[in-house]
């Protein structure tokens, strides 16, 4: 609802009158209505009041800010008056508060004339989005009140500009977390784990920095991309978000030199990636830092020479099985000489000759997957064929399509297109169904190890699921560059917090969604000013962590001097 001066010419003179907006249910669009009369402009000048307009005008400015901010009040009240609090965030804090990163953080804005603590706000934004992602505008009026603990002393419009500097700064800051986790936790280079993602925004006009490119999700709008690299024990030791239209081999290079460069990493280490980021370029990188790799290779994509070798029905396989003594995987390896060629940034080409070890696996359960959608991909081209669709109505079943405009001789001919089924490329994949590649320069490296280090890779994938369901990444509510690198900088560090709890503390006992299920239930009651009630579903999860940390998690009854020891212990 607004007010607004109405101003009327009529017989007698301009009438002035004070309107009111308002949402009528009925005809189900705004409406408005008399809220007060001033009367003529001529009887008003004559009152004593010399310009009526501007008078009146100004009125209305207060009756609008008087009732915004009741709006406001009104909403706060709610919120404070409210007795739940969340708590299930206190591991996150604990392990935060062991980092001892705060001087750091509110180090950033010595040189600037904020008047508030960057860490503080930092904080708070962590804590909210694991506990309840959801807006910024939501998070300062809807979830941080809510923490126990958190008592903000800063405006929202502080929090956009801490969220900007966190956003302009969030290589600094990767850099510090880095830093403070492998001094706490330790680090290990040995093996690293890398891959990207994106994220879509719902705009219509690209910028620079949301710009359109291949998406994870198949959306045609503008997007950003995330590398993400994981240290030996899968714990985030890197990230770099770079505009959507980029592509993504050239992000392993610069997040793994910059990751040396900032932690001083002069050992070696062995980059682990998938097919997408296999590339001349990043082996010639990996090779010229003295680096090893693993990375898979798309078998559709090789050489006739390398294709005969995966056909062989002669070729000698190792198997191996699962628990129920079921075959999971069988491999065969082969080590040579293989050249590659690429062209770099300053358009020059490069050839170079490396010793890899290529170890071919076949998985049963795969190839049996893979050769049903192919069955029924073929089966759909043929009865689109068969009843004349158009060209866009094949969707993916069209790769064993050839849309023709001759006949085979390569006549013309009276159709517009001819349609016919790609069966040479059908059955080429159909041979290939289940097998995948591996190649990699640990030639010493047992074989069934490089397996297992690559299939870690999943780890990550898991990151990114993280992100985009149990942290909201999506959508952001930002539309500054800053503001939405410091929103997916907020993301990183609540995983990487939230993996350190999983990995480092607990072991691997209890899976991400497990912990984020806790963090976002488990919540208390104020009854008097020294006693809280428990109001979370007892759960094994709950259970677990009372048991490992020693604490009261499953008691009915919770005092404040409890409550303060979940939040202040250091894990």
């Amino acid at each position: 609802m607004a007010y607004f001066l109405k101003k009327t010419n009529l017989k007698k003179g301009l009438y002035l009158q004070i309107y009111e907006s308002f949402y009528d249910p009925v005809k189900k669009n705004t409406a408005h209505r008399s809220f007060c009369s001033l009367g003529y402009l001529d009887d008003l000048i004559r009152s004593g009041i010399t310009d009526p307009i501007s008078h009146y005008s100004q009125e209305v400015k207060q009756l609008n800010a008087e009732k915004k901010s009741k709006k406001l009040a009104d909403e706060l009240k709610v919120i404070d008056d409210s007795p739940i609090r969340y708590l299930g965030y206190f591991p996150i804090k604990n392990i935060l508060d062991g980092l001892a990163v705060s001087k750091h953080i509110d180090l950033l804005q010595f040189n600037r004339s904020f008047k508030f603590s960057l860490y503080d706000i930092m904080e708070a934004l962590i804590y909210s989005r694991c506990v309840k992602p959801c807006s910024k505008y939501k998070t300062f009026h809807e979830v941080l009140p809510y923490l126990y603990g958190i008592s903000p002393d800063f405006s929202y419009d502080q929090l956009l500009s801490a969220l900007a500097l966190l956003g302009n700064e969030y290589e600094k800051i990767v850099e510090i977390f880095t830093s403070r986790v492998s001094s706490r936790y330790g680090t290990s280079t040995s093996t690293t784990y890398f891959d990207c993602t994106n994220f879509y925004f719902e705009i219509d006009k690209e910028n620079a920095f949301q710009k359109k490119g291949p998406s994870k999700e198949n959306k045609t709008d503008p997007i950003i991309g995330l590398g993400l690299l994981l240290d030996a024990d899968l714990i985030p030791i890197g990230m770099n978000l770079y505009p959507g239209n980029q592509s993504e081999k050239p992000v392993l290079r610069n997040v793994i030199t910059a990751l040396k460069q900032q932690n001083n990493i002069n050992g070696r280490t062995v980059q682990v990636a998938d097919k997408g980021l296999n590339c001349a370029a990043n082996i010639y990188a990996a090779r010229k830092n003295k680096d090893g790799y693993i990375f898979s290779k798309s078998v559709k994509t090789l050489s006739e020479k390398e294709l005969k070798w995966v056909l062989n029905e002669n070729n000698v396989y190792t198997s191996v099985f699962d628990s129920d003594n079921e075959l999971k995987y069988k491999y065969t390896t082969a080590v040579d000489s293989f050249k590659y060629e690429f062209t770099d940034t300053d358009g020059k080409k490069k050839s170079f000759t490396v010793k890899e070890k290529r170890i071919l696996t076949f998985n049963p359960s795969l190839c049996e997957k893979h050769r049903y959608e192919l069955r029924k991909m073929l089966e759909k081209a043929k009865n689109l064929k068969a009843c004349h669709a158009k060209k866009s109505e094949y969707g993916e079943s069209s790769k064993y399509v050839k849309f023709l405009s001759s006949d085979k001789n390569g006549n013309a001919t009276d159709e517009k297109i001819i349609v016919e089924i790609n069966m040479k490329k059908y059955e080429k994949d159909y041979a290939l169904a289940g097998f995948n590649m591996l190649v990699t320069s640990e030639i010493a490296m047992d074989n069934e190890e490089i397996y297992n280090v690559y299939h870690n890779l999943w780890r990550i994938e898991q990151s990114f699921r993280i992100m985009k369901s149990e942290l909201d990444a999506r959508p952001v509510f930002c539309q500054n560059e800053n503001t939405i690198k410091g929103h997916f900088l907020i993301c990183y560090l609540s995983v990487l917090l939230t993996r350190i709890l999983e990995f480092k503390v607990l072991k691997n006992k209890i899976c991400a969604s497990k912990l984020y299920e806790f963090i976002h239930s488990y919540a208390v009651l104020k009854e008097t000013d020294s006693r809280y009630i428990n109001i979370s579903s007892s759960t094994p999860t709950i259970t677990y962590l009372a048991e490992t940390f020693k604490l009261p998690l499953r008691n009915f009854y919770l005092t404040t001097e409890q409550i303060k020891m979940m939040l202040n212990q250091v894990i």
